[in-house]
């Protein structure tokens, strides 16, 4: 299939101020610093923007202002996913009218479904809007895992389902999206160790929470590897794959807005009761980002 969407799309960070309110100023920095890098698309209200800690109104207000801050130089992916079918729709809806480009939908979490209701909730919500849905796959989370088969099933039969985040881990389940069903669906791998073999193997692209963070390098390895460069590629990503590994191993909400402070821009604490890195987590990833900068120069 044609895919309109690909390359890097940054799953934002949502800054908070002192007072726990969005820091609609500084998501606006935030949004600049991954378009400016040449990213090809911006995520709001994902899990890297602590989406399970937002009120309804928080994510509109989230979504709206990413769309307005991107002013259509690159599209805007909402997440628009919930734990009922009513509330997905509205806000799927109100994100089609604010001028979102993609719709995203994590399934329904916390009260595991059955694959069949979750195949249910994904019809009714995607056919509830005209824009294209992404689907998104984390079944560490919703306890649902979208197997290949089913995901093809769902392209197949709902027009406007044209791309999956696989979240899942699975490199084999990967692979399968990637290279038996592109022909129907676009996957974006969602876990950002596998960033540059998800691209080398053809993935239409990835979603990384960590572009947050280090944006200008994730997009050159993408770029290198579009171009053909693969050595190119593999010699840059040996050195980004500390920085990357480093925030995935520790708490990686807190360790993406620590990332963004250490580098000038203070996206505040997460929302409690999630906790800033302790000193020991905080100190690995400034070696990690220190170490990075010396050797890209």
């Amino acid at each position: 299939m044609s895919n309109d969407l690909r390359g890097v799309l940054t799953a934002l960070s949502t800054p908070f101020d002192q007072d726990g309110a969005i820091d609609v100023e500084t998501l606006r920095r935030i949004v600049d610093r991954s378009i400016d890098a040449g990213v090809d698309g911006v995520v709001a209200a994902g899990s890297t923007g602590e989406v399970g800690a937002l009120s309804s109104e928080e994510r509109l207000l989230l979504i709206d202002t990413v769309i307005r801050q991107a002013n259509g130089r690159v599209p805007v992916i909402a997440q628009t996913g919930a734990t009922s079918t009513a509330e997905a729709i509205r806000l799927s809806q109100a994100a089609e009218k604010a001028g979102a480009d993609v719709l995203m939908l994590i399934t329904p979490y916390y009260e595991p479904l059955s694959l069949e209701e979750t195949v249910t909730y994904i019809k009714d919500v995607a056919r509830s809007v005209k824009l294209p849905v992404m689907l998104y796959n984390i079944p560490a989370v919703t306890g649902v895992n979208l197997d290949p088969a089913t995901v093809r099933a769902l392209a197949e039969e709902v027009d406007n389902i044209r791309y999956i985040k696989d979240s899942s881990a699975n490199w084999e389940q990967a692979l399968q999206l990637i290279h038996h069903h592109a022909d129907v669906i676009g996957t974006f791998i969602g876990w950002d160790v596998y960033l540059y073999s998800a691209l080398v193997e053809g993935a239409a692209g990835v979603m990384a929470g960590t572009a947050n963070v280090v944006p200008n390098e994730i997009v050159a390895v993408s770029r290198l590897i579009a171009d053909g460069d693969l050595a190119g590629a593999r010699q840059l990503w040996t050195k980004l794959y500390p920085v990357i590994d480093a925030l995935l191993s520790v708490p990686f909400i807190p360790a993406v807005k620590a990332g963004l402070s250490l580098q000038g821009l203070p996206a505040g604490s997460p929302r409690r009761p999630t906790a800033d890195l302790n000193a020991q987590d905080l100190a690995r990833v400034q070696h990690a980002l220190a170490s990075l900068y010396q050797n890209v120069g």
